[in-house]
Parts: structure tokens; C-alpha cells; sequence
């Protein structure tokens, strides 16, 4: 069906100057007898025609004026569009979604990657870092193998825990839809595997290593069902994504339903304690602060291990670099700076997310400002659910009770740490707040000012993870 063709309005106008002239042409050849004679009709219907003429001429030039523009910009309006077509807010989860436009992920087609080993948060980044594999290669990563227990030496002790005993997989290939993809399968399933072994060394660089995946995208290689990485542990595997990108990732792990239920209740324990009804009402009144029930999580790292580890990075970066690195923190100076936050509400309950082997230690919860109310999780009252999962779990348990906390305090030094700040990071430019008070983290080992921590948000515009992989001193409110 052909298109009916609509004249701009400056063809109209001429059309209608020519109607004109040859109206009045013809007018003036009349003789004066059929003047006279038809007068009184002509009249009528001179005038019923200038009255028609003016209507259809004024619906022309309104349907020229509307249709045109919407002819000529509409191409352009689709494209802003599709421009514009970014991570949106997830209305019910409040984390981030992927656009239902974006390109999905092959699921005939498979990636398998070593057992994930070592903290929590080195596995996140390894499952991340797969993930990101297996996206680059256009295939869905089969169900990988967590570390229930920790051990960084004796891999042989190390339980094994499948994926979707900790991480929702239903919300996982949901949320990443058209990013990313787990299978429920593994590589048992299939027959059709090509080994892919992954380098080792210093030869072994991040060319080489981009170099071998596009070498696995060819058909020869393409074709087979499985492709099987072996070796290193992909926690260390070249980094070759943006941190947005594992951003991404991170925000589609969401905890499975029994242990969702088990932070709740712990996060509500801590609000409960945070209402006035649950803090001293003599440190309620000295407070100039309008209270309102929030909580502040520490992830305090003075543990013996830690602190060993720590000064020799110090000494490292002195010996190497000529750099005074600030890594280790004292008990005593978490204290004082977590006391000194500028605007902290005063007073408040503290969560202390420390290993279990300082629960032990009376004095952990001692010296805190009498405008600070310390807790772990054995005055917590809460240690019963901590006590009957593995080390993984327990850490997936804090890690999400300082996730949530109104204010967190970490050490820039701390993978564990450094991943919530990530988090918080995304939700908080979400909100475009990174001055102020919502989502607001710190780093500990770094004053800041009035002899508080520093202000702490991730640059999410990083071209890799390598700053929250292995620890910075420039942290900064991006």
C-alpha cells in the first residue's frame, strides 16, 4: 500500500497563492449580465467556498506540522533510546538489572574453571572473573566448585561447595540476564571437552593470555561443547574487564533464602538494639543528635596473621618503592578514628565483624567512646548461627550485615572490605550522594580529617580490579 506523499507547509502556501489567482481571474472574465443574474447565488456560495477552502486548509497545515517533525526526529528519538539503555534500578531487590535488549549468552555452548579457593571475597572475584571468561567467549559458565573451608597452602583439605549452596542461581541468571550465565550442569554432563591450560610465570602475560582466549573463539576450537580451563585458580588469572563490569556481577549474587532469612534477623537485632529503647537512656540525653535507629559495622583486621602480613607490606613498599604505605591499624587507633567520623549520630551501635578466634578477647569491646556501643557476634547473642555453617558462610553472613550497615569502616588493605565498598560505591552513585550521609564508607588506615578515617568510595571507571584486589592508600569520594 503506497504511502500518500504530504507537502511541506511552504508547498502548501504556494498552492494556495495559485488557487488564489485563478479564482479572481475567473472572476473578473464573468459578464456583468451573469452578475446580475446569479448574484444572489453567488454570494452563498462564494461564501460557503471561502469557508471550506479556509477549513481544509488549516487541517492541512496543522497535519503537515505534526506529522512532519514526528517523520523526520522519530529515527533520531530511538536512538537516544537505545543510547540511554543502561543498568536500571531493580525496584524490588534495589540492586541492578540488565536490559532486556542487550544480547543474550550462548547456553549450548560451556566454560569450566578450577575450583575457586582462599576468602570469601577472592573467590567472588575469581566466580567473577570466570563469569567475565565465559561472557568474552560468548558461552555460560558451568556450575562452579566454592571453598567451604580455608586453607591456603593444603588444597588437597579443601571442602568443596557448590555455588548454589551459598548464591540464589535462579536470582543469579536473572539478574545478569543477557550478561552473564550459570549452568546448573557440569562438565560430567558432556563428552565434547577441549582442555584449555592456563600459563603460568612471568612470561606468561596478559597478551599472551588474551591471545589464548581469542584463540579459543576460533571454529576449530569453538565448535566443541566444553571448553576446560586447568591450572592456577582463576582469582589469579590476568585481569582483563573494567570494575564496572565486575560490579555487575557482584550485584547478581544473592544469598539463598535460608541464609537471606539468617542476616535479617540479625540485622534486625541490631536495629532493635539501635532504638532508644535499646542504648543507655543517659547517653541518649547527652546526645545533641534527633536519634534514629542505624548501625555502623567495623571490619577489624588486627588479627596476629594479619598483622604479620600487613608490616611486611609496609617494609616492602618502604624497601621498593621508597613509599610509607599505611596497611596496619592498632586496635586503639580503629577506635579512636571510628569515634572521630565527622557527623557520626552519637549514640551508636557498632558491629564488630572480626575473625572467631578474637571472641574470645574481653578487651575487644573494651575503650570504645561511652557514645559507642560495641558488638560481635557472641554478645550479640547471635554466635548459634554462625557456629553451624562453614568459614565461607559465615563470612557471606557478615559481609552482607556490613553491605547493609548505615556506615562502614574497613581497611583499604582488605580485599573483604574493599568489595562492600564497591557495592556500597554503585548504590551510592545511584543516589548521587558520595559526600554524604547515605551508604557512607571509610578507611580506617588512612586519617582523614579531624583525625578521622578517610572517605572511601571505589573509582568505578577503573579499567581493572587491581586496586581492590590487592589493597590502595588512594581512596577517595568519586
Amino acid at each position: 500500500m503506497s504511502a500518500i506523499p504530504i507537502l511541506p507547509p511552504s508547498s502548501l502556501i504556494s498552492r494556495v497563492i495559485q488557487i488564489n489567482n485563478i479564482k479572481t481571474k475567473t472572476n473578473v472574465a464573468k459578464t456583468k449580465e451573469e452578475e446580475e443574474k446569479f448574484s444572489s447565488m453567488g454570494y452563498t456560495a462564494g461564501f460557503m467556498g471561502v469557508m471550506v477552502y479556509r477549513w481544509v486548509s488549516w487541517v492541512l497545515l496543522l497535519f503537515s506540522c505534526l506529522l512532519l517533525p514526528r517523520f523526520f526526529t522519530l529515527p533520531q528519538l530511538r536512538d537516544i533510546r537505545r543510547a540511554y539503555h543502561q543498568w536500571t534500578p531493580d525496584p524490588v531487590s534495589s540492586r541492578l538489572i540488565v536490559p532486556e535488549a542487550e544480547a543474550g549468552v550462548r547456553d549450548d555452548k560451556f566454560v569450566e574453571v578450577p575450583q575457586m579457593v582462599w576468602g570469601l571475597n577472592n573467590q567472588k572475584i575469581a566466580l567473577a572473573r570466570a563469569a567475565l571468561t565465559a561472557r568474552k567467549l560468548n558461552r555460560t559458565l558451568l556450575m562452579p566448585n566454592l571453598s567451604a573451608s580455608l586453607f591456603y597452602k593444603e588444597t588437597d583439605l579443601l571442602e568443596p561447595l557448590g555455588f548454589d549452596h551459598l548464591f540464589s542461581l535462579e536470582r543469579f541468571n536473572s539478574l545478569c540476564n543477557g550478561f552473564v550465565r550459570i549452568s546448573s550442569m557440569n562438565s560430567g554432563n558432556f563428552s565434547d571437552i577441549f582442555v584449555v591450560g592456563k600459563g603460568n610465570g612471568r612470561r606468561w602475560t596478559a597478551e599472551r593470555d588474551i591471545a589464548q582466549l581469542e584463540q579459543c573463539k576460533t571454529p576449530d576450537i569453538d565448535r566443541h561443547t566444553v571448553i576446560k580451563f586447568e591450572g592456577k585458580h582463576p582469582f589469579l588469572w590476568h585481569d582483563h574487564w573494567p570494575v564496572l563490569d565486575y560490579a555487575r556481577v557482584f550485584e547478581c549474587l544473592v544469598l539463598v533464602n535460608n541464609l537471606s532469612a539468617e542476616v535479617s534477623r540479625i540485622v534486625s537485632k541490631l536495629k532493635s538494639l539501635s532504638s532508644p529503647t535499646g542504648i543507655d537512656q543517659n547517653k541518649i540525653r547527652k546526645s545533641s543528635f534527633m536519634f534514629q535507629p542505624k548501625y555502623v559495622a567495623v571490619h577489624m583486621r588486627i588479627e596476629k596473621d594479619w598483622m604479620i602480613h600487613c608490616k611486611k607490606l609496609e617494609m616492602r613498599s618502604r624497601a621498593r618503592n621508597g613509599k610509607n604505605l599505611k596497611i596496619c591499624s592498632s586496635k586503639e587507633e580503629i577506635m579512636k578514628r571510628v569515634a572521630d567520623i565527622p557527623g557520626l549520630e552519637k549514640p551508636s551501635v557498632v558491629y564488630l565483624a572480626v575473625a572467631d578466634d578474637l571472641l574470645e578477647d574481653k578487651k575487644l569491646l573494651e575503650g570504645w567512646s561511652e557514645f559507642l556501643a560495641p558488638y560481635e557476634k557472641k554478645k550479640l547473642g547471635m554466635l548459634d548461627i554462625y557456629s553451624k555453617y562453614p568459614y565461607l558462610i559465615q563470612s557471606a553472613i557478615d559481609y552482607e550485615i556490613c553491605l547493609q550497615a548505615d556506615t562502614f569502616v574497613g581497611n583499604s588493605f582488605s580485599t573483604f572490605s574493599s568489595l562492600i565498598v564497591l557495592q556500597r560505591s554503585m548504590r551510592m552513585n545511584r543516589v548521587r550522594d558520595c559526600e554524604g550521609s547515605t551508604m557512607a564508607s571509610y578507611a580506617y588506615n588512612i586519617e582523614g580529617s579531624a583525625g578521622g578515617p578517610k572517605r572511601w568510595a571505589t573509582n568505578m571507571s577503573d579499567l581493572s580490579l587491581a586496586a581492590i584486589s590487592y589493597g590502595a592508600n588512594e581512596v577517595s569520594c568519586m
